[in-house]
């Protein structure tokens, strides 16, 4: 048999320790909580949660995209424009150039002889050349002629587009101009412009082609691009971070204020955020300051109230031990001898009788709620099967089910083993199946068993008045009453349900409830089958399976979380 002694919640740390305590409006990457270290210190299968959790990382990231899209638009704009003036100013140039070009072709031309004019085409292409800056191509329109193209600069006849040359041939009083890539014989193809027209020589027609390179306007393209981009990276950057510190003059006493506050929900009431100028953030500070100073006055208030409170139950409920004994043995003597009596004396001694059966348990009972409050109440461990328990309870109100005329149902095929304190266990049981025996309306009643590898459960389930949703929190309360009027039969003191809570959070289990307005009432009351083991799920259902009616579930009390308490004060 194992002795297990209550858990105990962390003590308050002293004031001593802690007044006066103030923390800095500034935040370190060693001061921050694991979930909140900075990005280039996590693991990226954690940059989702830092996402989720982080104002801070949404701001800068949000930032980042917005000014990364505003900068490729507008660079895309800049880039257009440049280029676009870039090359039209190239490309005026460049007609100029090519009507100027074509003048002197055609003077030149016309001022040679006739008969030979054919034998000079070539050096007279060669004579309009501009080394570097254009070459010229003659190319004759009848395609059936036996001339050869002239070329200059061992441009490539291919560099001509379709679309060009079909316009050239189309209408010789048009000068025709197009970008394309300039392809030579003896080197690299480079984008370029070409100005065609058609020229006339004795009888037969040529189309000239003028083909400028626009290496010098690529590169000064290729020079802004790379500024542009440049310029953009880095201002990118300088968004970001000033954004970042923005952001963080913002959310650092944000944070702080959420660590102070979560360290004054765990108790330490002393704690206060340090003042500092008199912006927005400085009178926050205040008011969360004033904030943590009122809830310290009444949580101490309040501390001291429980305190008395639960003195006074323990004193009044020792104290009355004495008197009460001394009553009994007097009640007990008259009980005995009641036969003796009249029968209106006789009655009076049987209900003297009864009244302090209920006065005895309620003592009893305040005596357990005050150890539970004290937090010395201990655990009694043993290896037994929930089934023999609830037997043994079941046998205990054998006489109540014949008088409800009550059928039980039981589900408890296998055995459901578990390392608990049987008597705080069968306790737990005694209120759950009298409460349900109590008000099923004479309708069955079914207690279920089951169990997995961590949990054993057993689930107490009635057809009676049951309960209204908005009661469901409120049936663990003490002295609590769905309908104080109710005739009771059992002598219940309305400790029984706080006391069988307090018993389930001490073996680190829970107990939940369910009920709808004559569907009944469905408790479940879930154990851990080994000390060392914490709950997390139930093998049994929260709510009947066999519920007529559809009602929100509410699980009540989750009796394997911690006590949450601020200092010492009792829980509610």
């Amino acid at each position: 048999m194992v002795s297990q002694e209550q858990p105990v919640p962390p003590e308050q740390e002293t004031p001593a320790e802690s007044r006066g305590t103030e923390l800095e409006l500034t935040a370190t990457a060693a001061d921050w909580p694991a979930n909140q270290q900075p990005l280039w210190r996590t693991h990226p299968k954690h940059w989702p949660d830092i996402w989720r959790r982080s104002i801070q990382a949404r701001i800068v990231t949000g930032t980042l995209l917005m000014s990364t899209v505003v900068l490729l638009l507008v660079g895309w704009v800049m880039m257009s424009q440049v280029t676009d003036g870039v090359l039209e100013s190239r490309r005026a140039s460049a007609q100029a150039e090519a009507v100027a070009q074509l003048a002197s072709l055609s003077n030149t031309i016309n001022a040679a002889d006739p008969t030979t004019i054919n034998q000079q085409l070539s050096e007279l292409v060669l004579g309009s050349n501009r080394p570097g800056l254009y070459d010229v191509l003659l190319v004759p329109t009848d395609s059936s002629a036996s001339n050869a193209i002239r070329y200059t600069g061992l441009v490539d006849s291919d560099s001509i587009p379709t679309e060009l040359a079909s316009s050239v041939m189309s209408d010789d009083s048009k000068l025709w101009d197009t970008y394309t890539v300039i392809n030579y014989r003896d080197g690299p193809s480079v984008p370029g412009l070409v100005v065609g027209s058609q020229l006339r020589v004795t009888n037969e027609r040529y189309a000239v082609y003028f083909l400028f390179p626009l290496t010098a306007q690529q590169e000064t393209l290729d020079v802004v691009q790379n500024a542009l981009i440049t310029a953009g990276l880095l201002l990118v950057v300088l968004l970001g971070a000033v954004a970042w510190l923005v952001t963080r003059q913002v959310v650092t006493p944000v944070r702080m204020a959420r660590r102070i506050a979560e360290r004054l929900a765990a108790g330490k009431l002393e704690e206060r955020m340090q003042v500092r100028g008199t912006d927005d953030l400085a009178r926050l500070a205040v008011s969360f300051n004033k904030m943590a100073s009122n809830l310290q006055r009444q949580i101490r208030r309040l501390e001291e109230l429980s305190r008395l409170q639960r003195r006074f139950v323990s004193d009044v409920s020792h104290e009355l031990r004495t008197p009460l004994t001394t009553v009994r043995m007097a009640a007990d003597l008259l009980h005995e001898t009641r036969d003796q009596f009249d029968p209106i004396s006789r009655r009076s001694v049987e209900l003297l009788q009864n009244e302090l059966n209920r006065f005895e348990e309620l003592l009893a009972d305040l005596l357990e709620i005050s150890r539970f409050d004290a937090g010395a109440a201990a655990l009694d461990l043993e290896d037994v099967d929930l089934r023999d328990i609830v037997n043994r309870v079941l046998e205990n109100h054998e006489t109540l089910l014949q008088r409800k005329g009550c059928e039980v149902q039981l589900d408890m095929r296998e055995p459901c083993r578990a390392q608990v304190d049987s008597r705080r266990i069968e306790r737990i049981l005694r209120n759950l199946i009298g409460n349900a025996i109590e008000h099923s309306e004479g309708l069955p009643i079914r207690i279920s068993t089951a169990y997995d590898e961590d949990a054993a459960a057993v689930a107490v389930r009635d057809h009676g008045v049951g309960f209204r949703a908005e009661e469901a929190e409120m049936v663990f309360s003490r002295f609590w009453r769905a309908d104080p009027a109710r005739a009771r039969t059992t002598g219940g003191t309305g400790l029984g349900l706080s006391i069988a809570l307090e018993d389930a959070r001490l073996h680190g289990g829970r107990l939940d409830a369910w009920g709808s307005p004559g569907d009944g009432a469905y408790f479940r009351l879930t154990l851990p089958r080994r000390s060392d083991v914490t709950l997390s799920g139930s093998p049994l259902p929260a709510r009947p399976p066999d519920a007529s009616r559809v009602v929100t579930e509410k699980s009540l009390v989750d009796v394997g979380a911690p006590y949450q308490k601020l200092t010492g004060g009792e829980e509610r």
